[in-house]
């Protein structure tokens, strides 16, 4: 095989997948040169000439990795259960950016009650698919308004009832006086493989996998 065939390209985002990727990327032996928040660069060295890493939008992860034009890549669970996850090996849950799926409102707002009586809620989020199936779970109608940003601005200024959005501290709903009234799910992040990648490139790529599976495990 050529060198070139044997080159890694792994897909990350900016932020705490970045940050709580590094260490495991360490595991296997592999520091990226340059730090993202820093760098304008958006194609990363590391201390390996045949991995790279690209610095790609959360939600554009698994896109990239789908089609091939990274290798591997880490994604939280929200962003995989829009995607599908089609054409992806998803072998690990890091335990990695662990926080929670959440139904939100406003304080005073009487989610139980609303719910209980068959209200029609309007749901402010980017995470429609899961949304949409958390709602028709519990047999409640909701209209599901996208969003992609600031989702807490939806119920305070009479965009919406409610939001489903991540949440790790509560301190953002708290700040606009926002409560939980329901987790939907627990959320953390995973290894995705592009499955051509996982027969090609095996031998390059397994030791990797392995050393982020034990680190992952450490994690848990």
């Amino acid at each position: 095989m050529t060198q070139h065939s044997q080159q890694l390209t792994l897909a990350l985002s900016k932020g705490r997948i970045f940050e709580e990727t590094l260490p495991l990327l360490e595991a296997a032996g592999i520091k990226v040169s340059e730090n993202p928040e820093t760098s304008r660069k958006l194609i990363l060295p590391t201390n390996d000439p045949n991995v790279q890493v690209i610095i790609v939008r959360a939600s554009d992860v698994p896109t990239y990795v789908q089609y091939g034009a990274a290798d591997f890549g880490v994604a939280g669970k929200d962003v995989l259960l829009e995607h599908g996850g089609e054409g992806l090996y998803q072998p690990i849950d890091l335990n990695i950016a662990k926080c929670r799926m959440s139904v939100a409102v406003r304080a005073g707002f009487d989610y139980d009650t609303a719910v209980r009586q068959g209200a029609r809620l309007r749901v402010v989020t980017k995470y429609v698919q899961t949304a949409r199936e958390h709602f028709a779970a519990k047999g409640v109608h909701v209209d599901l308004i996208k969003l992609y940003g600031s989702m807490e601005l939806g119920p305070l200024v009479g965009l919406a009832d409610a939001i489903v959005d991540l949440v790790s501290t509560g301190s953002t709903l708290r700040a606009n006086n926002l409560v939980e009234v329901e987790e939907i799910m627990q959320i953390s992040s995973r290894l995705v493989v592009n499955q051509a990648a996982l027969k090609l490139k095996r031998e390059r790529l397994q030791p990797i996998l392995e050393a982020f599976e034990a680190a992952s495990k450490r994690n848990a």
